[in-house]
């Protein structure tokens, strides 16, 4: 089985350690001074307080890689149109592109029984370059829970969890979404496949969805947003829209909204990525964390007026910061 991990940053660069340390034939996509390091010296992957060396191949171009049976995407939503062509040597005919990337996924409507089936969503695939380029039918969703840090080129800290939930958008447990799940077990992590990943995706979108702008827009952490009874009360407003638009699809949200704050408070004094972003000067992940729910309000007509009105604001941060396209 080979397996390349395209953007080997943090979440990247730990999911590809694990997976060569356990003896599974991995190739990293990543750039610059983390490449050069890797290149140079090994991954290094700090976890639990032990340090260890994944010796693995480690290039700037899929082109050297070649084909290979999966390639985990690992960038932020907005950076993957963009790479869409340095993807294709990757792929040969039967591979499988694991999607572990925040947010709404461009494949969101592949194959969906009832009215949207195939919808492509402009706001995080303009154009359609994924669905074209990469092909909805080599999707595999990936959620990803691991918090990682790159404290240093070459050096990944693993900060929290080890759970990436996989799912076929079609909700068959197919054999290579078991083969893959299998692999990642073999290297420690943990990696159910559901039959509704769709579910999955959008629990954890519910909270980033008014937690990461409301943080870029006041520069609060986690649990002051959660608490406060301005902000909650934002984010509250801003959560059940996007319930009654994921329910009018079909989802099953397995928590309510409430416990869903507290969860949020109880990670603490946390920088959302957003945040994190805005602070260092990168694109901000604006697109397929909430400007997607808005499109697809507007698709199965449940109206957004908190989401429309922060989505507003955020937006106009990001232009003024130099960090939205």
């Amino acid at each position: 089985m080979r397996i390349c991990i395209f953007g080997a940053g943090a979440i990247g660069g730990f999911l590809g350690a694990e997976l060569a340390l356990a003896g599974e034939d991995v190739t990293l996509i990543a750039r610059g001074p983390h490449l050069a390091a890797m290149q140079a010296n090994g991954l290094k992957l700090i976890r639990d307080g032990k340090e260890r060396v994944a010796r693995v191949r480690c290039f700037e171009s899929a082109t050297d890689a070649g084909p290979q049976d999966y390639v985990v995407i690992t960038l932020k939503a907005h950076s993957v149109p963009g790479v869409v062509d340095q993807l294709a040597p990757l792929f040969g005919p039967d591979t499988a592109v694991v999607w572990g990337v925040n947010g709404v996924p461009w494949w969101y409507f592949h194959g969906v029984e009832g009215p949207w089936r195939d919808r492509r969503l402009e706001s995080v695939d303009p154009g359609g370059v994924q669905w074209n380029g990469i092909g909805p039918e080599r999707a595999i969703g990936c959620v990803v829970y691991p918090a990682c840090e790159v404290v240093e080129p070459g050096v990944v800290r693993h900060i929290d969890s080890d759970r990436f939930t996989l799912g076929e958008p079609s909700g068959e447990k197919t054999p290579r979404a078991a083969a893959f799940s299998e692999a990642l077990i073999r290297a420690g992590l943990k990696a159910p496949v559901r039959p509704r990943i769709r579910d999955e995706i959008w629990i954890k979108l519910w909270g980033n969805l008014c937690f990461n702008p409301i943080s870029a827009l006041t520069h609060a952490t986690l649990d002051v947003i959660a608490t406060d009874p301005e902000t909650r009360a934002a984010a509250r407003a801003m959560m059940l829209e996007a319930q009654a638009i994921g329910e009018r699809l079909g989802i099953r949200f397995g928590i309510d909204v409430d416990k869903r704050i507290a969860g949020a408070a109880a990670v603490g004094a946390h920088k959302t990525s957003m945040l994190q972003d805005l602070e260092r000067g990168r694109p901000m992940e604006i697109d397929a964390l909430v400007s997607a729910v808005q499109e697809m309000g507007r698709l199965v007509e449940v109206p957004t007026p908190t989401v429309d009105i922060v989505l507003a604001l955020v937006r106009q941060r990001a232009k003024v910061s130099g960090l939205y396209r």
